[in-house]
Order: C-alpha cells, then sequence, then structure tokens
C-alpha cells in the first residue's frame, strides 16, 4: 500500500514530505522545485534500486493531469543523450506523475545565481552548439516538437558538462511512428523575456519560436542579463523609438560583434527573419567560431572554468533563488 503524508505549503498546495511512498515503489527523498503547476521530486525507486526524478501536477485540474499524460506520452517517443527518459506515468488519488530518469547537476539558472554577470564565452558556446543539436533533433520532419519554454531554468548541466534539456510541459508535437500520426496538443504558454512575440499572442509555434528562444537564453548568459521581453520590444518599435534589446557585444566587450549579430537574428521580431532552422543557426554559431578564431582574454572571462566547475558541484540546499520565480511560465488553455 503507498503512502502519502503531505505537508501543507504557504500557498494552500500540498508537497510531498521526505519518506512518502507512491505506488508502492518510489520513495521521496527532497523536493527540487516547485512552480506554479507542479513540483519536481527526486526519489528512490525501490524496486529497481535506481534515483528518479517525479514531477507531478499540484492541482485536481483534469486539463493539468492530460497535460502532464502528454509530456510522458512525449518524452517515452524520445531518444537523444540530451533528453531525460521517460520510464513511467500514474495517477494515485488526486496527483498526476511523470516518472524521468534522474539528471545528476544544476540548472542554468541556478548557476547565473551562483555567478552573477556574463559566463565564459567560449563555454556558453559550447552549451549552444549542443543545446541546437538537440533543438535539430526535435524539428526533425518525422518528429515535428517545438519546445517552447527554452530558457536557463530548463537547461541541466552536469558535472561532465553534458546540456540536458528539460520541461516539456508546453511543447507543441506531431510525431510519426510504426504505429500511425500522434498528434499531442499542447497548452498556451510562455515565459518572460524568452519568448518571441507569435508565441505570447498566441498565433502559433514553429521552429523559429525555439530559435528565439535559445537566442534569448544565449543572450542572458552572455551578458548577464535578461533581454527585454517580445512586447516591450514591439511596443517601442511601434512608437518608432529604438529596440530596447541592447546588442550583446555593448553589454560585454568579450562577445565578438559578429555573435552578438547572430543572437540578434535570432531575436529578431519576425519569425521569417530569424534562421530557417536550427541546423542553420548552428552552422552559422560554428562559422563565426572558425572565421573570427573566437577566444576570451584572461581578463573578460568573467568566471574562471575552474571556478565555474566548482560552481556546478556545490550543494544546493537553501539555494535562494528568486529569479527563478520570476519565470514562472504564463499559461491559460489548451491550444
Amino acid at each position: 500500500m503507498s503512502i502519502i503524508l503531505e505537508l501543507e505549503s504557504s500557498d494552500g498546495t500540498s508537497a510531498l514530505p521526505p519518506d512518502a511512498v507512491l505506488q508502492s515503489r518510489y520513495r521521496i527523498i527532497r523536493q527540487m522545485r516547485k512552480g506554479a503547476m507542479g513540483a519536481v521530486y527526486e526519489a528512490s525507486d525501490q524496486r529497481l534500486c535506481t534515483t528518479v526524478a517525479l514531477k507531478e501536477t499540484l492541482c485536481a485540474d483534469d486539463r493539468l493531469r492530460k497535460q502532464l499524460e502528454r509530456e510522458a506520452c512525449l518524452l517515452a517517443h524520445l531518444d537523444h543523450p540530451a533528453l531525460p527518459r521517460a520510464t513511467d506515468f500514474f495517477i494515485e488519488g488526486h496527483r498526476a506523475v511523470l516518472v524521468m530518469q534522474f539528471i545528476q547537476g544544476v540548472d542554468l539558472a541556478e548557476i547565473i545565481v551562483r555567478q552573477p554577470g556574463p559566463l565564459p564565452l567560449e563555454r556558453v558556446l559550447d552549451w549552444a552548439d549542443q543545446l541546437l543539436d538537440v533543438v535539430i533533433y526535435l524539428h526533425a520532419e518525422e518528429r515535428q516538437i517545438v519546445h517552447r519554454d527554452i530558457k536557463p531554468q530548463n537547461v541541466k548541466l552536469t558535472a561532465s558538462g553534458q546540456i540536458v534539456l528539460l520541461d516539456f510541459g508546453l511543447a507543441k508535437a506531431q510525431l510519426i511512428d510504426a504505429f500511425g500520426d500522434l498528434h499531442l496538443s499542447s497548452t498556451f504558454g510562455y515565459t518572460r523575456q524568452y519568448a518571441p512575440l507569435e508565441q505570447i499572442q498566441d498565433h502559433g509555434a514553429s521552429p523559429q519560436t525555439d530559435i528565439y528562444s535559445l537566442g534569448a537564453t544565449l543572450y542572458h548568459l552572455l551578458t548577464g542579463r535578461k533581454p527585454p521581453d517580445a512586447l516591450e520590444r514591439a511596443a517601442a518599435i511601434a512608437a518608432s523609438k529604438p529596440d530596447p534589446l541592447t546588442p550583446a557585444n555593448e553589454m560585454n566587450s568579450a562577445v565578438d560583434p559578429g555573435i552578438s549579430e547572430i543572437l540578434n537574428r535570432a531575436m529578431t521580431q519576425h519569425p521569417d527573419d530569424r534562421y530557417r532552422s536550427a541546423s542553420e543557426f548552428r552552422e552559422t554559431l560554428r562559422r563565426a567560431r572558425r572565421t573570427d578564431q573566437v577566444a576570451v582574454p584572461s581578463q573578460n572571462r568573467g568566471v574562471a572554468d575552474d571556478e565555474l566547475a566548482f560552481t556546478m558541484i556545490r550543494p544546493t540546499t537553501n539555494l535562494k533563488t528568486p529569479a527563478l520565480q520570476e519565470d514562472r511560465p504564463c499559461q491559460a488553455h489548451p491550444v
């Protein structure tokens, strides 16, 4: 029999305490992350003697349960080293729970909070190359998956330097496999500063949606500041004022002007003006690095590589990250 002891949180939702057991199998170790509509826990799979991640909805809303079930179904169809594996999905009481591979590491938002300011250029470009590899995989014709929520909070970095893309709760997909087409509806939502105008206005998502979000994420990492949100930029342009997006190289002298221009194109307001594909985005970045021999003078690195590595493995218990609360997705309805 499952044992669930619930702790009431300050906002009225119930949190699972350590040692609570679900499905007579998964024992809670700790809560790792809490958002507006759910939480993620580290847990022990007592049947297989492994550590897993449990993602649950904290709401009895059937729409949100179905959203998590869609995410489980989506992840079960994916196979890429930069994506977590889904291993189980169940409903117990008023909880819907997705069981996933546990990824040891810290997300990029935690690194930003611990080390304010620009992160090392070469390191960020390495992360960009890895992220674009997985985005290329997601955007492939046979999958046609648009993540729609790429941001520092959803990108985890392992101790070995491997990037992992998390949280497919907003993803829009059409998977084609041996069983035929699998159409997965999605939920309308966005995260300010990382979402393009067409997503905020609910005008549909395309691969260019992810290209904008990835560009905004890289901009934040390289400048130490979030870019202005797309609505603010659109309002300025409509009023014949300058685009409030300051070029990255003006924010951080270590950023090559060519790299800055690449980010500007990725974050262009109109999707047709962005890169045609994640492949083109990646190749443009690679070409710029080769042509310009991108290198970061030691005095401009900001965070030394050894210090960054130390930052990644420091304990995260009691870490206060108010910035994470600001970047919760705004959600409204299925689309």
